[in-house]
């Protein structure tokens, strides 16, 4: 039997694998791939994708987490 994962812990998977693959000092086209690669692997939709450019944007920038 499949078991189903929510959406949300899927994207939170997706944004752990990509911290760890590529690490603060990426350059964005690299980062970029991997948000691509991330959302093959974690079967995001477009609105995960992007809230994940931003999640990686505002925090090159220097902004943290709330």
């Amino acid at each position: 039997m499949a078991t189903v994962v929510p959406q949300s812990e899927l994207t939170r998977r997706a944004i752990d694998w990509i911290a760890e693959k590529c690490g603060p000092e990426a350059g964005a086209k690299a980062r970029a791939c991997l948000i691509e690669d991330a959302a093959m692997r974690f079967n995001l939709g477009p609105l995960e994708v992007e809230f994940i450019e931003r999640f990686f944007a505002n925090e090159t920038k220097g902004e943290t987490r709330p």
